[in-house]
């Protein structure tokens, strides 16, 4: 399953290395039909987002795939991809831009034709640029904040309640982010999504998962907070929360977290591991929580 990294470090960029690793656990064996792309996602600090992605397999170029990247930014959204629709292809590769946003998507949406009409009809189908459904639930998302005057998470909530009451679901796990503002929902409880806010005195000097890592020097110096939402606890503090099903965390420039419960409690089409094809199949090897 793809890997999701959110973090919000407050109002002052901060710098941090991160190390995305596309390999799985048996590199030799599963990078070969697993790994299919890793992103970073930042904010310039004029607001303009930033993405460094490429959509390669760790057995390719596993040096590119580990090296150690010194970003500057408010906010951060990584993504480690293991493909369930469309090719290895940058287009389809998180994260994604659209209109001065970032988003990443951990899942499975199907009926990928009414998703499509419903982009035609709030006129953003021109948004959609490769074969993925995360990329068409962001247009989805982005078309409505245009409607609603730009209202986000109003945005978030109306889409996704829109796909779990008009479409066939397996998961649906979203990090979108802004320069100033972080949003995260877990939907419903088929993949994890954590969360750990992080005062000075929790920094360690590394914290890693096998998948995405984050360094940064600069929290722990100068004693700063962050939020930050992964697939994965990234290290041994107790504080990690499994995010509820149909949880959406809101962060704000000032660290604050809301947590609302906005999405129907089940999904009116929900489907199983064994309702998808074989490709999508592969590509949603769970994870366990807790």
């Amino acid at each position: 399953m793809c890997r999701l990294f959110g973090m919000h470090a407050g109002k002052t960029p901060v710098r941090a290395t991160f190390w995305l690793l596309t390999a799985p656990d048996s590199l030799a064996q599963q990078s070969r039909r697993e790994a299919d792309g890793f992103g970073i996602g930042t904010f310039t600090p004029d607001g303009s987002p930033s993405v460094d992605k490429a959509p390669i397999a760790a057995y390719e170029d596993i040096q590119y795939a580990q090296a150690a990247r010194e970003l500057e930014s408010t906010t951060f959204l990584a993504h480690v991809r293991y493909a369930s629709t469309g090719g290895d292809t940058d287009v389809n590769t998180h994260p994604f831009v659209q209109d001065n946003r970032l988003l990443a998507h951990n899942g499975v949406v199907e009926d990928l034709d009414k998703l499509n009409d419903r982009l035609r009809q709030l006129e953003v189908y021109h948004l959609v640029r490769g074969e993925t459904d995360s990329e068409r639930l962001f247009a989805l998302i982005t078309g409505a904040a245009r409607v609603n005057g730009g209202d986000v998470e109003a945005a978030i909530v109306s889409t996704l309640a829109w796909i779990a009451q008009n479409l066939r679901l397996y998961a649906l796990n979203i990090i979108l982010t802004t320069a100033t503002e972080l949003w995260a929902v877990r939907y419903p409880d088929t993949h994890p999504l954590y969360v750990l806010q992080q005062g000075p005195q929790d920094m360690l000097e590394d914290q890693h998962s096998n998948r995405i890592s984050l360094r940064s020097d600069q929290l722990r110096e100068d004693k700063r907070s962050a939020v930050m939402v992964a697939t994965e606890k990234m290290d041994s503090n107790p504080n990690w929360r499994l995010l509820d099903s149909g949880e959406m965390l809101h962060v704000d420039s000032a660290l604050h977290v809301q947590r609302s419960f906005p999405l129907p409690h089940h999904p009116q089409h929900l489907i199983t591991l064994a309702d998808l094809d074989p490709v999508a199949a592969a590509s949603q090897h769970p994870l366990k929580a807790g």
